[in-house]
């Protein structure tokens, strides 16, 4: 189990139309400290019911519902509930879903073999207001986006203008950006810790100009500023 504990609880609603799953992922997100399921749905319209009643923070939401399915509830959702953060767990890794998740308005991305501990993680990552892919779909999802031209002339005109300068290690924390990578992973690869690794994070955003972490992966693939 992760160490990471957060000050207050981050209530969960499950909406998976599995039983066998929705009481999985129960059990295992129970045993954090810092988050408890609050309620499971097994449809998106039981989910709209529980949502005023319950009000989560972070929703898991399954693609493969019956009669309205993950993409239009989450739209569905966001429309009502701005504020409410919507996490896709699913078994579909085609590139045109990641992105059709992500256009509805989840801040998350995971696939249904995710590792527990990680999920607790992006739980907590987007509460916080960051955004998560699974590195197995991340570099699908960002082929759909044409390469520069002229990479070297964009990198150039970067450092010129000193607005998207990153240090060698803010490169190298941006390169595991676009790996997809959360900021625990990223502090166990480069031997830091959870709050160093952030601190690079938010200086990557500000610098690149950028509001989350996939538009800066976007910006770095787009623009050439890493070499994978």
């Amino acid at each position: 189990m992760s160490t990471l504990v957060e000050s207050k609880t981050i209530k969960v609603l499950i909406v998976e139309d599995y039983k066998l799953t929705r009481v999985g992922l129960r059990c295992a997100l129970n045993d954090y400290e810092d988050i408890e399921v609050i309620s499971e749905a097994e449809s998106a319209e039981e989910a709209f019911e529980l949502m005023e009643k319950q009000k989560p923070d972070v929703v898991i939401m399954d693609l493969g519902l019956p009669y309205m399915n993950g993409l239009e509830a989450t739209i569905k959702l966001k429309e009502t509930y701005d504020d409410i953060k919507v996490i896709v767990l699913t078994s579909h890794d085609r590139d045109e879903e990641v992105i059709a998740a992500l256009g509805a308005g989840a801040t998350g991305y995971c696939l249904k073999d995710i590792d527990p501990d990680t999920l607790a993680d992006v739980i907590r990552s987007v509460k916080r207001g960051a955004c998560w892919i699974d590195s197995n779909v991340c570099m699908i999802a960002l082929k759909l986006f044409p390469k520069p031209e002229n990479t070297q002339l964009i990198y150039k005109q970067e450092n010129q203008d000193n607005k998207g300068h990153l240090t060698e290690r803010e490169q190298e924390v941006l390169k595991l950006l676009v790996k997809g990578k959360s900021n625990t992973e990223i502090a166990k690869e480069l031997i830091v810790s959870v709050h160093t690794a952030k601190a690079h994070v938010c200086s990557i955003l500000q610098k690149l100009c950028v509001d989350d972490r996939v538009q800066a992966a976007v910006k770095a693939i787009k623009e050439g500023l890493v070499k994978m």
